[in-house]
Parts: C-alpha cells; structure tokens; sequence
C-alpha cells in the first residue's frame, strides 16, 4: 500500500526548524519534497551539535533530522535565473513551504500572486513569527521571543524567578506542525475546487491557543489569579530528585491511600496532617518534606515500577538515553535507525503518529545540493543556466 502523500510534490524554501519540519512531515508520509537551499545551505546546517564536536555542514544533529528523505537543490534566489528556476519548479509542484519574513519573501520571488501566475492550483504555505500583515508583520524573531510574544513565557517558571522558556524550539516545531496540518485542507480544498491558496501560518496563533484556558480565564475576569510554580508545585504534584535522576508524582485524593502505602508510609494515613486533602493543602511544606525524604533514597525506575503495582501515580523522567531504550517506542517501531553518507548512523525519531506500517518513509537527510543537476535538467534547465540559477557558474 503507497503512503498516505504518495504522488505530492512539495517545495520547501525554508530555514532552520519550522518550514522543515513541516516538509519532514511530508516526506515522511510519501510526498516528494525538493528543498532548496541557498548555495551556501539552510541555516541548520551551521548548528550544533555535530559529529564527534566538529562543525561540518553534512553532520548537523539538527539539520539531519529536520530534512529526513528530501531531495536538495541550491538555488541563489536573489538573482532573476534562481527565480526563474524556482517558477519552474513551482509550475509542477503542489505546495510551497516558506518560513521567510513578509518582505523577504517577495524579494525572493516567493509572493503569492507571482506563484499563482505560473500554477494557479499551488498551495502556498508561509511560516512567519506574526503572519502576512498586521503591525508586527515584518518584525524579526526568534525562539525565545516566539515565547513570549506568544504568552507560554508567562505561564512558565517560578513567582520569585521570574518567566522562563522552555528548553527546545517548540515554538518553531509548533509552527511547522501546524502549517503542515493547514496545508494538507489546502490540498483538499484545491483538489476539489482547482484552485489553491496562500495559508497563512503564524507562530504567535499558534502558540497562544495552547496556553490552556489562559486568554478566556482572564477575558472572563478582567485578573489573572494563577501563580507561576515552577516545577514543585506542592508535596502531592511535583518532580523530586531520587539517588539516580528524578521522579514525578501527581497525587489526586483518590490515589492518595495507594502513594502513601508505595512509599512504604501507610502511617500518614492516619497522621492528621495528612488525612484529607484539604489537610495536605495547609501542610503542604510539611508533606513535601516527607515525600523529599522519601524520593531520596529510592531509583527511579524502581519507583516507577513499584507505582504501577501499586496504581499510584508515580513515573520517572526520560533521559535520551532512556528514550532510545524505551521498550514501548521500540515495540512500536517509532525509533528509526538511518545511514548518512558523511555523518553515519544514527537513531532518529519517527511518525508522530501511526497510519499503519507502510505509512511512514525513512530516508537519509540530503547533501547540499545533491539533487541540483537532476531535478533543475528534469525541469528542462540547460548546463548554463543551471549553474546560473544556483550559483555556481564561473
């Protein structure tokens, strides 16, 4: 059985996390994904870490596993044959992923009207901090101001210490998720009308939708009562360290008889302090005291085990390590062993989610322009203008 996209040709003229890995979802799930990268390659490529700790652009950790089976083409999209060759390709593709700022964009050649012009059913996707207009449009951003322009730098950290980020580019990867997500009802929408359209993705929507009930709660009551509590949030709900990592605990009063008996404490069951759940609240430092002492000499996955025969809700937090050892992602196939060329082998992650076992491609990142001459000549480019269009000619 094909995967899900077989037969989609997508374009991807992005940078660094989010338009790739919107493409990464498309080429994973069977589409054709040309990445074109200016001639001296995606921004990714420049970003640790690398292999054994040495800079090389074919060895990027992160670039590796954003551009998984794609095809890459270089492109100088700021000379007129790179945007000749890019409306070449464009005329055959079925979407456009870019992430660039508005402005940019157009100067490359990537505005929407242009594109239409040379293939009215292209889907053309734009990942940007702000989207297309508005006041903020053509400001520049990066991780940790997608943060906090999107409010999630608010809700995190600790009242004394002040907002944090969280760690990663999630704000880029909820980017990407969701222009891949929008892009695909494009799809649709061309495939039934026979006409595509400009999806406007911003990272800003995408972000303060998942702040919970945050927006609503304070629209609703004009203050915003919610403490920032950082990690130990309070004696039944929070992270304790334990002799070899740390443990999570999440206390509900019902699970409470089943915590207090696997810590090997049933006593607290019949300590006032602790009998109720509102006389856990008043004596929270004192609970919390007891459940530090308990954490400190047990192991984690020993905790964790013994909180799953005894239901109570107790787990351990997942290192790398022990993600790449984790027997629940290994029965489900999710973690995927690929040979590069220059780099080696490595464990990458795969499907975010499970359509079935032929659903899914794997495939080696590519090297930098190593697609060039093929995909430029199938596009009816002569030597000449191929080493014109990406910026190799002499």
């Amino acid at each position: 059985m094909p995967p899900p996209l077989d037969g989609v040709r997508v374009l991807e003229v992005g940078n660094f996390v989010s338009a790739p890995y919107c493409g990464r979802l498309f080429a994973g799930y069977g589409a054709d994904v040309i990445k074109v990268e200016p001639p001296d390659g995606d921004l990714a490529r420049a970003h640790g870490p690398f292999r054994d700790g040495v800079p090389h652009p074919e060895t990027s950790a992160l670039f590796l596993y954003l551009n998984t089976r794609k095809r890459s083409v270089t492109l100088d999209l700021t000379t007129p044959a790179g945007q000749e060759a890019l409306a070449r390709l464009a005329a055959n593709a079925d979407v456009l992923i870019e992430n660039h700022r508005p402005a940019d964009a157009r100067a490359l050649g990537l505005d929407h009207e242009r594109l239409r012009a040379v293939n009215p059913r292209l889907v053309l996707v734009s990942i940007t901090a702000y989207g297309q207009d508005g006041p903020y449009a053509d400001h520049r951003s990066n991780n940790l101001i997608a943060f906090a322009m999107g409010g999630q730098m608010f809700l995190t950290g600790t009242q004394e210490g002040g907002p944090v980020k969280n760690g990663g580019y999630q704000a880029d990867y909820q980017g990407g998720l969701n222009a891949f997500s929008a892009a695909n009802l494009a799809l649709l929408a061309a495939e039934r009308d026979g006409e595509g359209q400009h999806v406007d993705v911003s990272v800003q929507h995408c972000m303060a939708p998942i702040l919970e009930a945050g927006v609503p709660f304070y629209s609703y009551n004009g203050v915003w009562r919610a403490a920032r509590r950082g990690n130990l949030m309070s004696g039944f709900m929070a992270v304790y360290p334990c002799l070899d990592g740390q443990v999570g605990v999440h206390v509900m009063a019902r699970n409470w008889p089943n915590f207090a008996r696997m810590t090997g404490h049933p006593e607290w069951l019949d300590d006032e302090r602790f009998a109720t759940a509102e006389a856990r609240r008043q004596h929270d430092d004192e609970l919390m005291a007891e459940v530090v002492g308990w954490a400190a000499g047990v192991r984690r996955k020993e905790a964790y085990a013994a909180g799953g025969e005894h239901r109570a809700p107790v787990t351990f937090i997942h290192t790398m390590a022990d993600l790449l050892e984790s027997p629940q992602l290994a029965a489900r196939g999710f973690l995927r062993r690929i040979e590069h060329p220059v780099a080696g082998e490595a464990v990458h992650p795969g499907p975010p989610w499970w359509m079935g076992p032929d659903a899914w491609r794997d495939g080696p990142a590519p090297l930098l322009g190593e697609h060039t001459h093929a995909v430029l000549a199938g596009a009816g480019l002569d030597e000449a203008r191929i080493a014109a269009a990406s910026g190799t000619a002499a």
